[in-house]
Formats: structure tokens, sequence, C-alpha cells
């Protein structure tokens, strides 16, 4: 570890990326990408053999972890197929297996929406990187499971609360966007189209919502669980119903990008451009994002590496699907300063990847800590930079 983290110092200091006009990752920033990279996997193989749960989130630098799973158990099983398709390394592909093997029960809950997040990087990823189809089988039965959330009358996936219950029964989450490949795959592997429909359904109406003309985004939408009808927007995790949570922008991103490649549907492609430009026009000269962009303390609130992990991974797919190579370059630039501003190499005890991650501001919980979900992406985002074709057939690009 300490030769990483005296590498990653210095190229802290070193000189800002350099990107070509074809928006290719100079020299030295590909050197910083991969020093980074390496101090991942580093990481991994430092903690990895005393975790036997769920990473959550830090506190005093110390992961704390949540036994079932909750919404984040997919990422770090996901963390470490990463760290096997860069490393070939055996031992990265054990834990891997171990972890996502303890995510079995989940594959038939139908209280949360959150299964995309939980088997995607988990359970569809170790059926593309081993082709064993016990992987494939149990991520389809959780597609299964997800679209019983799916209300028809309003066409969106109830995002919280268990079915058959009344509180949130009509809240639908820009969240949800990240959940949808799920359904893609399963009507990909069993030639059903049920999942995908009701995956298209959920984006239309999640465009046709959410999205406001100036290209931002509530964090919720409610809608009359009865009779499908709009209550209207609101949020969770965002400052306001008319504000702008970082993290959700991302996701949508990231989702409705990911939905376009699934299906040509030109309205996500135009959505997910809107989304990004409103994003890359609210960030700050040090593009990490704040945490909601229209905080009244923006652009000097706290802020949030793991929204800009997750939207370097969108923008650089989204450069990929629209042939704008300005997403790229900015893609890069975010990643870059998650690099040199984010990391954790100041202490040695630190059992994260990236710092200065924000859970919820708006309830004061998790306030600048490190999130699994924040070192997942920045993974991904790299080894889409340095092994595109690698990182395609493992998430299927």
């Amino acid at each position: 570890m300490s030769f990483s983290r005296r590498t990653l110092l210095g190229a802290a200091a070193a000189a800002p990326v350099v990107v070509g006009t074809a928006g290719e990752a100079s020299a030295s920033s590909t050197r910083l990408f991969r020093e980074s990279l390496d101090y991942a996997l580093g990481k991994l193989r430092q903690v990895a053999p005393n975790v036997t749960s769920f990473p959550e989130e830090t506190k005093f630098e110390k992961w704390i972890y949540v036994n079932s799973g909750g919404w984040v158990g997919g990422f770090w099983p996901g963390m470490h197929w990463l760290a096997f398709l860069d490393s070939g390394d055996e031992q990265f592909k054990k834990w891997a297996v171990e972890s996502a093997l303890r995510l079995s029960p989940r594959r038939t809950d139908t209280s949360i929406h959150d299964l995309g997040f939980l088997f995607y990087p988990s359970w569809v990823t170790a059926y593309r990187l081993t082709g064993d189809v016990s992987w494939r089988d149990g991520a389809v039965q959780a597609a299964s499971s997800l679209i019983q959330r799916y209300n028809d009358k309003g066409r969106f996936i109830r995002a919280w609360g268990a079915l058959g219950t009344p509180n949130n029964a009509g809240r639908a989450i820009m969240d949800t966007m990240m959940n949808l490949d799920l359904l893609t795959f399963a009507s990909e592997q069993t030639g059903d189209s049920k999942y995908l429909d009701i995956a298209v359904a959920h984006s239309l109406t999640t465009r046709t919502k959410f999205i406001r003309p100036d290209g931002s985004t509530p964090h919720v939408f409610d809608f009359n669980p009865d009779t499908g009808e709009d209550i209207g927007p609101n949020t969770n995790q965002g400052y306001s119903p008319t504000s702008c949570w970082s993290r959700g922008q991302a996701w949508g991103i990231y989702g409705f990008t990911t939905m376009y490649r699934r299906t040509r549907k030109r309205e996500f492609l135009d959505a997910a451009r809107k989304l990004a430009d409103f994003a890359l026009d609210a960030l700050t000269p040090d593009h990490i994002p704040v945490w909601d962009y229209r905080s009244p303390l923006a652009p000097n609130d706290v802020k949030d590496s793991s929204a800009g992990a997750i939207m370097a991974c969108g923008l650089l797919d989204l450069a990929a699907v629209s042939g704008r190579i300005g997403y790229r370059i900015a893609a890069l630039r975010i990643l870059e300063a998650l690099c040199r501003t984010c990391l954790t190499t100041r202490s040695e005890r630190h059992e994260a990847v990236l710092a200065r991650g924000t859970r919820n501001r708006r309830i004061e919980v998790g306030i600048e800590v490190s999130l699994p979900y924040g070192d997942y992406y920045f993974m991904e985002a790299l080894l889409r930079v340095l092994k595109p074709r690698e990182i395609s057939r493992a998430i299927g690009l």
C-alpha cells in the first residue's frame, strides 16, 4: 500500500490531465488512472479478508455493515468482479463469489425496487465473466420479483414500501432508472418481452414526469397509486422538491443512456443529454459535484464523490453512443478530479477508496464519508477508460 500511496500523492501535485482533440486521455492521465485503479485493488486486498458482510458506509474510516445487503449489497461483490477482470487474480474471484452468494435470499424480495443494484454488479456480471448459468437464472428470478412492483395505472415501478401497504405506494424515484437494466437482461436471456416492456414504460414515465425544461430533476415524483394521476414532484435526499440532487441526476444520465443503448429509442438519448448538459453547466471548477446543485450553499456546500463517479461512467457511455466527444472530455476531467482530490491515500487505516461521499445531507446522515457505490462506479469508470473491451464484456456495453 505504501508505494501506491507515495505515487498517488506525488501525482496529485502533478500537472492537470491533458485531453487530446479526439477525447483520448494523455499518457500522464492514463498513468494516473492506472495508479488509482491499482490503489483500489490494493485496498481491496488489504480489507477483504476481514469482511463477512456488506459495507454500507464508513465511520471513522472503517466500513460499517448492513447484513442483509440493504440496497447496496451488490457493490461489494461487484468491486471484486471488476478487480478480477483487471488483474486476473483468482482471489478476487473467490471473494466475489462468496459475497455474491450471500445475496441469494434477496432474489425473491419484492419489498424494494433496488434489485438491479443488488444483482446486476454481482450476479449478471458473474454470469458474463464465468458463463455459469446459475448466476443468470438467479438474476432473472430477481427481475421477476422486481416487475411485481410495477403500477400499470401510472406506468411506473414503485420505489419504496412493501407491496400491499399504503405508505409510499405512489412514489417513483430517479434511482430506479439504474435498476432497469436487470429487466433488459432478463428479456434478452428469456426471450420474454414483459421485462423490457416494463423497463421502457417506466423510462418513458420518468422522462415525462421528472425532467424539467432546463434538464434538472427532482428526486421523487408522486402519483395516486389507485388512479395513476399525478400528485407532483417531491424529494427524499435532495434539498427540496424544486432542487436537483446531484446523485439522482447522475443516476438519470447513466440510466437513460443505458436504456437508449438497449432500445435505440431517441427520446432516451435526448433525455440523457438534457440531464448531462444541466449537470455539466452546474459543475464547479473542481469538477466534483456538490451534493445538490440547487442547495442554498451551492457551489460551496459539501460534495458527493459518488455522484461524480456515477456521472463519469454515464458521460463516457453517452459520448460513445452519441458520438459527442465533449461528454468524454468532461468525464475524464471528473475522473481526474476524483483521482487527485478524493482518494483515501492520506490515511493508511482507511478501508475505502473514495473519500468525500455524501449519503443523505438533507437528514444529516453520512456526510463526508466513503460509500460502496462510490468505490464501485469509480472502478468502473477507470476500467471504461483503461480497458474498454474487457469492461464492455463484463457489464454488457
